[in-house]
C-alpha cells in the first residue's frame, strides 16, 4: 500500500464512489499500483463473485416516474454529471468528479476494491489536495489526523446526499452500469451483485481504536507494519487508513445503501 489515497463511489453510490476514488488516493497516492487485474483475479481475503442474486428490479422505493425518463448514452458524461450534481446535496460533487467515462470508471473502481491494488487511471474523482501526512514518534510511524482536512469536501458530499435519493439515481441509471460492467470483461455478470459483494467486503473491515502503524516500503511508499493488515484488499486497507469518525460515517452510509438495495439491513456483527 502506499502513501496516500481515497471513494467511492466506491461505488455507484457516492459513498462508494468516494471510497473507491478519493479515499484510495488520499491515503495511498505514492503507491506504485498495478493496473486493474484481469476479471476474476482477487487478493487473499478478498471476495469471489457474489453467489446470491440481487435483482435491481426489486429494489424498494425505486420511483416509477423516474424509471420512465430517458437515459443518456453511456459516454454522455455531461448528462450523467449533471444528473448527479442535481441531486439534493450534490452541489459539491461536480468539482470532485473526473468527467470522462464516468460510469465506466466507477464500475472499474468498485470492481477492483476487493483486489490487492487499484489502477490510478480508473479513479472517477480527483485526488485530494495537499500532501499525505504521517507522524513519527518513538520510532513508530502512523497516519496524521491532519489528513482529515483533505478529505472534508468528499465527506461533505457523502453526508449531504440522502441515501434514498442516491439509490433511486443508481436504480434509474442501472442499465448504464450493467453495460459498463459487461464491457469491462463480464459479459454474463450482474453488476448489482458485485456491488453488494464489494460493500460487504468493505463493511467487513475491522474497526480499530487507533491508526495502524506504518513502515517504509519501496519507492517511497508506506506499508502496514502488520502483515495481516497489509494482506487485506485495497478497499479494506483504505478503510483502515481514514480516521475513526470518517470510517464510521462511510460504513453507516454503506449499510444504508445496502439495506435499500437488498430490502433488509445486515444482521448485527
Amino acid at each position: 500500500m502506499s502513501e496516500g489515497k481515497g471513494w467511492i463511489w466506491g461505488i455507484v453510490v457516492v459513498a462508494v464512489l468516494a471510497l473507491g476514488g478519493w479515499l484510495y488516493y488520499a491515503h495511498q497516492r505514492a503507491l506504485h499500483l498495478a493496473s486493474i487485474h484481469a476479471p476474476g483475479e482477487t487478493a487473499a481475503g478478498a471476495i469471489a463473485n457474489a453467489p446470491q442474486h440481487y435483482s435491481i428490479e426489486h429494489v424498494r422505493g425505486a420511483p416509477a416516474a423516474a424509471s420512465s425518463a430517458p437515459l443518456p448514452a453511456l459516454n454522455d458524461d455531461a448528462a450523467i454529471v449533471n444528473a448527479l450534481a442535481a441531486l439534493p446535496g450534490g452541489e459539491g460533487l461536480r468539482a470532485l468528479l473526473k468527467p470522462r467515462a464516468l460510469i465506466q470508471h466507477i464500475v472499474a473502481t468498485v470492481n477492483a476494491l476487493p483486489d490487492r491494488s487499484l489502477g490510478s487511471d480508473v479513479l472517477p474523482v480527483h485526488h485530494p489536495k495537499g500532501a499525505f501526512l504521517v507522524n513519527t514518534h518513538g520510532g513508530q510511524t502512523t497516519i496524521s489526523l491532519d489528513n482529515d482536512a483533505r478529505y472534508a469536501p468528499y465527506m461533505r458530499v457523502i453526508e449531504a446526499i440522502p441515501t434514498p435519493v442516491l439509490v433511486a439515481w443508481y436504480v434509474h441509471f442501472y442499465p448504464l452500469f450493467q453495460q459498463a460492467y459487461q464491457q469491462l470483461g463480464y459479459p454474463h455478470g450482474y453488476f448489482n451483485d458485485r456491488l453488494i459483494a464489494v460493500i460487504d467486503n468493505l463493511l467487513a473491515t475491522p474497526d480499530r481504536a487507533t491508526l495502524p502503524k506504518l513502515v517504509a516500503g519501496k519507492n517511497g511508499m508506506w506499508d502496514y507494519a502488520d502483515p495481516a493488515l497489509q494482506s487485506l484488499s485495497i478497499g479494506q486497507r483504505t478503510m483502515l487508513r481514514i480516521g475513526a469518525a470518517d470510517s464510521a460515517t462511510i460504513k453507516a452510509k454503506l449499510r444504508a445503501i445496502r439495506a435499500d438495495l437488498v430490502g433488509q439491513p445486515l444482521p448485527p456483527r
